[in-house]
């Protein structure tokens, strides 16, 4: 047993997944015997009944950049306030169930490391290269590990339109360069789209990528340890794997493992091995693809701390290779302590 700060909520875009992936977490944790305070940093120092911090549901369509400034202008100093508390005293192990910007950028990493205290996931080094999906993909370029065309722009740049339409052409796929959940995304068919793209996207990133889009199944290798787990296959029932199609019950199906050549799959898992391995992540991830028609993977980003509800993509490949999902938290803990040599 042990005393366990269970962080969920937060600042970003993905707040209510973080809620939905805490709420499985935390059945998980106390059904394993752990003692649990669950702590959201929006709410600074301040202890908050869970009934309050758990209020907010899922909704189909992610956050407007309206609705989240508010938010963001506390972010740091709450985030501050909440881990030198009290709320972190005596505490064994923080579990992140936190997602995407402020949290699982490296930023929250740093400041827990700075107070001494050991978190599940990747440390804060490798979270930075995992967010940046410019810096990623240049990594994973280095490295050989497949990844499509790609430039990426500042929002003080010129030239931007003409820049895409020249270097990498359509159909192309703007996002901005630290989100998650395809969280601010667009796929551009025409030049006459592309300024409210980029409008779009710069909206939740002072950065943005244009990548040449792929046509291809989406594949994701959920990674635990030293081990890449079963390849899953998303197939939206239309269009692509959207926010509203990860969030919507009944808008994607999810085939685990994926009906794949054995060869092909293997190919899947040691791209996606090699992708944690090259950002330097460590427990468990997240490493998503797309393939197309002649089995040629191009990696998209590694998740470093992926969805973790009971229905969540990681938990499906575990429970495949026969680790439900208390138990997967429970390795997910005890490979987390190891880092700290526990």
């Amino acid at each position: 047993m042990m005393n366990i700060v269970l962080m969920v909520g937060g600042f970003s875009s993905e707040r209510e997944v973080s809620l939905a992936s805490g709420k499985g977490v935390l059945k998980a944790l106390r059904q394993n015997g752990h003692n649990v305070i669950v702590v959201d940093p929006v709410y600074g120092n301040k202890f908050v009944s869970e009934d309050l911090i758990f209020r907010d549901e899922v909704k189909s369509s992610y956050p407007k950049v309206e609705d989240l400034k508010q938010l963001w202008t506390s972010s740091y100093r709450n985030t501050l306030d909440c881990i030198n508390s009290k709320l972190f005293d005596n505490t064994d192990i923080v579990f992140i169930a936190l997602h995407g910007k402020y949290s699982e950028d490296g930023r929250l990493q740093a400041i827990l490391e700075a107070r001494n205290l050991k978190f599940t996931g990747s440390d804060m080094f490798a979270s930075v290269k995992a967010i940046d999906k410019d810096l990623a993909k240049t990594i994973f370029a280095y490295n050989n590990i497949p990844t499509a065309p790609w430039i990426s722009f500042t929002k003080w740049e010129n030239n931007i339109k003409d820049i895409i339409q020249t270097r990498i052409g359509f159909p192309c796929v703007i996002k901005p360069n630290d989100e998650g959940s395809t969280v601010g995304l667009s796929i551009v068919d025409n030049p006459n789209l592309l300024e409210e793209a980029v409008k779009t996207a710069f909206g939740y990133s002072d950065k943005i990528i244009v990548e040449k889009y792929i046509k291809g199944r989406e594949i994701t290798v959920p990674i635990l340890g030293e081990q890449a787990l079963p390849v899953i296959e998303v197939k939206p029932k239309d269009g692509f794997y959207d926010y509203q199609h990860k969030y919507t019950k009944g808008m994607t199906e999810y085939i685990c493992p994926a009906e794949l050549p054995v060869e092909v799959a293997t190919k899947a898992q040691e791209i996606a091995l090699s992708a944690h391995n090259a950002l330097g992540c460590s427990v468990y991830s997240r490493v998503d693809f797309l393939m197309d028609i002649n089995y040629n993977f191009y990696c998209l980003e590694v998740n470093t701390l992926p969805g973790m509800t009971e229905l969540s993509l990681v938990p499906k490949a575990a429970k495949v290779i026969g680790i439900e999902f208390n138990e997967l938290v429970e390795r997910i803990i005890n490979l987390s302590l190891e880092k700290y040599g526990n």
